[in-house]
């Protein structure tokens, strides 16, 4: 019996899927849609150990690989279980080195679980050594290494993805596998860090201030493409009360919960890498971290007559740090870094890294899976290496340079936390998490509207503390009633007279402490313009639901009862339309919209502005096709370049 290896052909799918389901537990397997997506991708091989028996050749083995610049990832290794132990695990390594090598890898790394003390075994044995734990890398409870093996000494030394910049090195005893700490000094005048690519800078130099050396640690971190923090904006917005105020809002009660025991007016929580000295202040300083992009901070919270608030958030330098904390600062340190993949290893053809959020479980997603690999291939050709990542993937998050959110988004759900974290990160994000939170609550698109001067429909707000029955509300029947934030129809009620108002409104307040209340305003359809970088991007007319007042008719007897649509050229779309569909939009921020509004009359009325906006195939691409995909990838990949170019910081 002779064993070679091979490339695999489409024969071998039926297979490598029986492979994964006798050689992996569920939660590990691969499925047939993802095997098939390594076989045929330019970035991964998947090789097959076959045995011959005469003129029988029987697979039994195979190895799926990920091919990066300088590092090949062995994805997994598998051998059916009656062939075990005969040698055939190992010769699919050593045909794994031996292309490697022929590569110019400079090593080869791998993922087990901790559980699996025979594989670890066999990897060490190899040569393989652990560098990083995993906790819960695979499912709950279920805790992995990271595991590698150095092909060429030379190129691990150069292989540096963080880099703690402090004012004397020597104070550090900090020895962590791709992280360097070297003086600020160093790090501005040394030509190694001027040309280091992809690697992540924590800047706790002595001073931030304007022109101290600090400063231009996190300017010409940007100069050189490093990803910093903090940056020189983030800097500057530390001292924006109604920014902080903004953010805090998004965990007020996790701050009052805190505090609920605390004696005192003040206190103050030192956060050290996404850690807090003080046991009782864990959790809060984890959503703290997230909240507030720098390694080191110090935030100052006062209780007023009603709650605990954030009085004030300074990003800390390493010589503010408390010197009784310091030794925990580099233990948190240690910590931090041991559990977090900040770089990944770029392939050749691509610059950045793109992230796309999806649910494949969502019945009615934002956009359909042909548009999905629409986003792909504009992606690609605009220079991004493109992964589709789901709410498991959390933890790779930090791996990628942009993120675009293709699930339909809440503040409630993980899609805001992934927004907040990749911002927090320095990833560009659409939707980026001021949209998220602005676009979520109506109550604040109203307001915003009505201080624009932009039309809406005859609106009040109603608290569920004051509202009476008795009292008349001035509006005319039949009346919308929404929850603050509701989304794609859902939460909206339509009510004819005061009797089914009451109803509704006892139903809604059970939700929620505020109602927004509108005059109904009848249609054929509604205008949907997409708005881009503030500028017009597509524009459609929305039909409402076959016997039904609303777009969407969610509660149809079969599916969900959609409207039909009608794409339109933007040069045929009335001016006003337009210009106040961008206006409105403007009003919440830069990133990717959807404006609903309705003409009647010859005025318009604005609706609502949604984040996440739908984009189908054959829908809202009708007029631009492929150029609608080309414009957002290219929107995300000016941000990224940007966003590392010093001028950004020139009028800082």
């Amino acid at each position: 019996m002779k064993t070679y290896i091979r490339r695999t052909t489409p024969k071998d799918l039926d297979f490598l899927e029986n492979l994964e389901n006798q050689c992996f537990p569920k939660f590990q397997q691969s499925t047939r849609r993802a095997i098939r997506y390594s076989m045929t991708s330019p970035f991964q091989q998947v090789i097959i150990a076959e045995v011959h028996e005469g003129k029988e050749k029987k697979p039994v083995g195979s190895a799926t690989l990920y091919l990066y610049s300088k590092t090949l990832r062995i994805f997994s290794i598998a051998v059916l279980p009656e062939m075990q132990g005969k040698g055939i695990g190992k010769q699919l390594l050593e045909h794994i080195m031996i292309l490697a090598r022929s590569k110019k890898a400079g090593r080869i790394s791998l993922e087990a679980r901790q559980s699996d003390s025979k594989l670890i075994e066999f990897y060490k044995q190899a040569g393989f050594k652990i560098t990083d734990e995993l906790p819960e890398y695979y499912s709950k409870e279920e805790h992995g290494y990271r595991m590698v093996l150095h092909l060429d000494e030379t190129f691990d030394k150069q292989n540096i993805s963080n880099v703690i910049i402090v004012r004397n090195p020597k104070s550090w005893n900090l020895q962590i596998e791709g992280v360097k700490v070297v003086s600020s000094r160093d790090y501005i005048t040394g030509d190694e860090f001027q040309s280091l690519k992809n690697v992540r800078i924590f800047n706790l130099s002595n001073s931030y201030q304007y022109q101290k050396m600090g400063y231009y640690v996190s300017l010409l971190a940007s100069a050189r493409d490093h990803r910093v923090i903090p940056n020189v904006t983030t800097l500057r917005d530390f001292s924006s009360q109604s920014l902080i105020r903004s953010l805090s809002g998004y965990i007020d009660e996790d701050i009052q919960k805190t505090f609920k025991t605390v004696e005192g007016n003040k206190i103050s929580i030192y956060v050290y890498f996404s850690q807090s000295v003080n046991p009782r202040f864990r959790q809060l300083a984890q959503k703290l971290y997230h909240l507030f992009e720098a390694p080191l901070l110090q935030i100052d919270f006062v209780k007023t007559t009603e709650k605990w608030m954030i009085q004030k958030v300074t990003p800390l330098s390493l010589k503010k740090v408390n010197p009784d904390h310091l030794e925990k600062v580099q233990e948190f340190a240690k910590d931090y870094f041991s559990k977090k993949r900040f770089s990944r290893p770029r392939f050749k053809n691509y610059k950045y890294d793109l992230a796309i959020l999806v649910n494949p479980k969502e019945k009615n997603p934002p956009s359909c899976p042909d548009a999905l690999q629409n986003f792909k291939k504009a992606a690609e050709k605009n220079g991004f290496y493109v992964e589709f990542i789901t709410k498991e993937d959390f933890s790779q998050l930090t791996e990628f340079d942009a993120l675009f959110i293709r699930e339909t988004t809440s503040v409630n759900n993980h899609t805001y936390h992934f927004s907040r974290t990749a911002y927090a990160e320095g990833l560009v994000v659409i939707d980026d998490p001021w949209s998220i939170l602005r676009c979520s609550n109506k109550i604040f698109q109203n307001e915003r509207m009505k201080q624009n001067k932009i039309k809406t429909p005859a609106t009040l707000v109603l608290s569920k503390s004051s509202y009476s029955d008795s009292r008349p509300l001035h509006l005319n029947f039949p009346l919308v009633l929404k929850q603050p934030d509701s989304a794609f129809s859902l939460g909206v009620e339509k009510v004819h007279n005061q009797e089914e108002l009451n109803a509704s409104l006892k139903k809604l307040f059970n939700l929620s402490d505020l109602v927004i209340v509108q005059e109904f305003m009848p249609s054929e359809f509604d205008w949907r313009i997409g708005v881009l970088d503030q500028a017009p991007l597509y524009a459609c007319k929305y039909f409402m639901a076959k016997d039904h007042w609303q777009i969407y008719d969610w509660n149809s007897q079969t599916n969900v009862n959609f409207g039909k649509s009608e794409t339109v050229a933007m040069e045929n779309v009335p001016e006003i339309v337009v210009k106040t569909a961008v206006k409105a939009a403007s009003l919440i921020g830069d990133g990717l919209y959807g404006v609903d509004l309705k003409m009647v009359n010859g005025d318009v009325y604005v609706i609502e502005v949604n984040d996440n906006p739908n984009i189908d195939e054959s829908i809202e691409d009708a007029v631009l096709k492929d150029e609608l995909y080309n414009r957002i990838m290219k929107s995300i990949f000016n941000r990224i370049e940007i966003n590392r170019n010093i001028a950004q910081f020139v009028t800082v």
